[in-house]
C-alpha cells in the first residue's frame, strides 16, 4: 500500500478537505499513475452531495485524470514508465459479459466499477483524481496522444467521451444537422467535436450570453430556448440533438425540432424525474434516447481523433485549494469551460 495526499468529501455536502488516502501495491497488470491534473465534472458534484442517491465517503471525486506512468507490474504490456496517460469513468467491468467482450464496458452487464464512489472487486472503495497517484488495471488506461497537452486533455476523459460517444453512434458529420443542448463543460466539446465531424452545429441556449464563444468554438448557429420563436423557426429542423443539460428540459419542445427519425440524446442526468407526453415521440417517429461515456476503444478513439483535429477542452485552472469555490462556480454556471485541478498544489 502506498499512502497519498488527496482530496476528499468526508461527508455528503461537506466541503472537500485535503486528507491522505491508500493507494494498492502495484500488481502484476497494474499502472501507477502521477496525477498531473485532474478535471471538475459536474457528476462530481451530484456524487458528493449524494443527489444521485447513497454516496460512499470519505469521497475523493475525479475521474477525468491526466497523469504520467511511474511503474508497471511486471505483467503489463501496454505501458511503460514515462508514457503519458488518462483514466475516466471507471477503472473495471466483468470483461466477460457481452456488453464487455464487444467493447462497451460502460454498460457492463453486471455493473463497471467508477473510478470513485464505488467499490472495487477488491472490496475497497475507489478513490478518484483528486490526488497525487492512482492505481489502475492496464486495460483501463488510455494513452494521451503527444499532439495533446496533458491540462486539456484531462476533461476529455469525461466530457470529450461523454458527448464524442453519442455524436459517433448517430453519425454525426457532413450533411448533418445536429443541435447542442447547453454550452458548459460537455457543450463545448460537443460543438468543438461535432464541427470537427463535419456536421452543420447549433446551440440551443438558454440565452445568448456566450454566442461569441459558440461560434468561436465551431457553432454555426446559436439560439436562445428562452425565446419562444426559437421553437416555431426550428421546427423539424435537426437530425440528431444533443443534451448536455443537468437540470430538468422541456424535452416535448425539444422533439418538436427534430426531422422525421431525428435523435433526442440526453448526456446530462438531472436529480429531478422529468414528466413527458409520449406523443411528443410518436409523432414523427422519433427517438428519445440517453447515453453513457463510451467503452475503452471508443475513448481512445476519441482521444486520437481530438489529437488529430487539435481539440482540447477549454480550461481553467486552479489549485486543489480552490476546490470548493470551483463547486459553487460550477453550480452558477461560471466556468469557461472546464475547472481542472493542478494536483502539483494537492
Amino acid at each position: 500500500m502506498t499512502t497519498v495526499a488527496a482530496y476528499a468529501a468526508p461527508a455528503a455536502k461537506a466541503p472537500l478537505e485535503r486528507t491522505t488516502i491508500e493507494r494498492r501495491a502495484v500488481g502484476e497488470f497494474d499502472v501507477l499513475i502521477d496525477i498531473k491534473f485532474a478535471g471538475i465534472c459536474h457528476s462530481d458534484i451530484h456524487q458528493a452531495r449524494e443527489g444521485w442517491g447513497e454516496a460512499v465517503f470519505p469521497m475523493v471525486p475525479g475521474h477525468e485524470i491526466a497523469g504520467v506512468v511511474s511503474e508497471v507490474g511486471s505483467g503489463v504490456t501496454k505501458f511503460q514508465a514515462g508514457d503519458r496517460v488518462g483514466v475516466g469513468c471507471m477503472v473495471d467491468s466483468c470483461r466477460e459479459c457481452e456488453n464487455c467482450l464487444r467493447g462497451e464496458e460502460q454498460y457492463c452487464l453486471k455493473g463497471m466499477v467508477g473510478t470513485y464512489n464505488a467499490v472495487g472487486k477488491d472490496g475497497e472503495p475507489t478513490y478518484g483524481g483528486y490526488s497525487e497517484k492512482i492505481v489502475v488495471d492496464e486495460n483501463y488506461v488510455l494513452r494521451i496522444p503527444d499532439g495533446l497537452s496533458l491540462d486539456v486533455a484531462a476533461p476529455l476523459l469525461c466530457a470529450g467521451i461523454t458527448t464524442y460517444s453519442p455524436l459517433n453512434h448517430w453519425n454525426a458529420g457532413p450533411g448533418k444537422k445536429v443541435a447542442v443542448v447547453g454550452l458548459g463543460g460537455l457543450g463545448h466539446m460537443a460543438v468543438k467535436i461535432a464541427h470537427a465531424m463535419g456536421a452543420e452545429v447549433t446551440v440551443l441556449s438558454q440565452s445568448l450570453r456566450k454566442k461569441d464563444d459558440g461560434l468561436k468554438l465551431g457553432a454555426d448557429h446559436y439560439h436562445a430556448t428562452s425565446d419562444p420563436k426559437t421553437f416555431e423557426e426550428l421546427a423539424g429542423t435537426f437530425d440528431l440533438i444533443v443534451s448536455t443539460v443537468s437540470a430538468p428540459m422541456d424535452f416535448g419542445a425539444l422533439l418538436s425540432l427534430l426531422k422525421v427519425d431525428g435523435a433526442l440524446v440526453n448526456v446530462g442526468a438531472p436529480e429531478e424525474p422529468i414528466a413527458l407526453n409520449l406523443f411528443s415521440v410518436i409523432g414523427g417517429r422519433k427517438t428519445l434516447a440517453g447515453s453513457m461515456i463510451g467503452g475503452i476503444r471508443e475513448t481512445q478513439e476519441m482521444l486520437d481523433f481530438c489529437a488529430e483535429h487539435g481539440i482540447g477542452a477549454e480550461i481553467e485552472l486552479i489549485s486543489a485549494a480552490e476546490v470548493n469555490e470551483a463547486y459553487e462556480r460550477v453550480l452558477a454556471s461560471d466556468v469557461r469551460y472546464r475547472f481542472v485541478i493542478d494536483t502539483a498544489t494537492i
